[in-house]
Order: C-alpha cells, then sequence, then structure tokens
C-alpha cells in the first residue's frame, strides 16, 4: 500500500517536470526547431486541428523553417495560422511550400525569455511540492486510521521528501539547460 503511494507520487512528480520539458520546446532559441510550432492549430474543414496533422514541418537549415501542406488549399490557412500566432515569425510562400525564417533573438529578448524559463520552472517546482503535500495528507489519513505505525510514517516521509529533492533538482538541471540554451548567440 505504501508502495503503491509513493510510486503514484513519483509517476505524477516524472509528470510534472515532462510537462515543464513540454511548456520549454515551446520557446524559441533563435535555432529552427520544428516544435516551435508544434502547438499550433489550423482550421481544417472547420475543425482545429494541429499543424503536424495537415503538413509536414521540417528544419531545411539553422533559421529556417518548412512547412509543407498535403493539401494545395491549406496553404494560406497555415500561412494565415502563423502569422496569428504569438511567434512572431512571417511566413514566406513559394507555390505549396511555406518556409519561415527565424529571426535571430536580441539580448533583450534572450533576457525575457530567461525570465518566463524561471517562471515556468517554478511553476513546475510547486507542482512537484503540490504532489508532496498530497501524499503527506494520506499518510496523516492512514496513521489517524492506525493503517501504519509512527514509524513507517516517518520512514514514509522521508522517502517522500527525498523524491521530492530528486524531481526539484531535475528540473533546476532542465532549466538551467534551457537557460543556457538561450543566452548562447
Amino acid at each position: 500500500m505504501l508502495e503503491d503511494i509513493k510510486k503514484d507520487a513519483a509517476d505524477r512528480m516524472a509528470k510534472c517536470v515532462a510537462a515543464l520539458r513540454n511548456e520549454l520546446k515551446k520557446l524559441r532559441t533563435g535555432r529552427a526547431s520544428t516544435s516551435v510550432l508544434e502547438h499550433l492549430r489550423v482550421d481544417y474543414y472547420g475543425s482545429e486541428v494541429p499543424l503536424t496533422q495537415v503538413a509536414n514541418v521540417a528544419v531545411e537549415d539553422s533559421r529556417t523553417l518548412t512547412v509543407v501542406p498535403w493539401e494545395k488549399q491549406m496553404v494560406p490557412v497555415i500561412e494565415k495560422a502563423i502569422m496569428k500566432s504569438d511567434l512572431g515569425l512571417n511566413p514566406a510562400t513559394a507555390g505549396t511550400v511555406i518556409r519561415v525564417p527565424v529571426p535571430s533573438l536580441t539580448e533583450e529578448r534572450r533576457r525575457e525569455l530567461t525570465k518566463v524559463v524561471r517562471h515556468e520552472g517554478e511553476v513546475a517546482r510547486i507542482a512537484i511540492r503540490n504532489v508532496r503535500r498530497d501524499v503527506m495528507q494520506e499518510l496523516k489519513e492512514m496513521l489517524k486510521e492506525k493503517l501504519i505505525s509512527e514509524d513507517v510514517d516517518h520512514k514514509a516521509h522521508e522517502e517522500v521528501q527525498n523524491l521530492t529533492d530528486k524531481y526539484v533538482a531535475e528540473v533546476d538541471q532542465v532549466i538551467a539547460e534551457k537557460e543556457k540554451d538561450l543566452m548562447q548567440v
């Protein structure tokens, strides 16, 4: 029973780190990456679908992405979606190929993005600590109902805290990697 609780806590904390990584993928670093456009949604015959379901997105070179729609009539729709997004990208169309140049980041914009990265990291840390709080509450209830002894409760608290420390350290590492990536010229 305690093992199930700890395994559930570890899974939930790992999901917090995975969610952070997913959020940080959306931040562009000045190099072309297909993950910049992955979250973009386009109108496909009346329904909003991810861009990757209606077109092939590829990296042409270090500063250019190419988007090749599977249907020719999707070219203006995709182009409009890229322009309307908050990414600040201006696509150029050549026939059925949409080229998206990725401008280099200014020093000021890099610093702003670093602040965003730190904020996302703090959100992930809070989520991990919330998981710890839930598990601690569950342990307290089990102790109250005499399902576990005080020694087992104390040991479980220590293990949950060690688990929390491990995942918070992983969040810190992910943030440091992204900041390093952002500040690279």
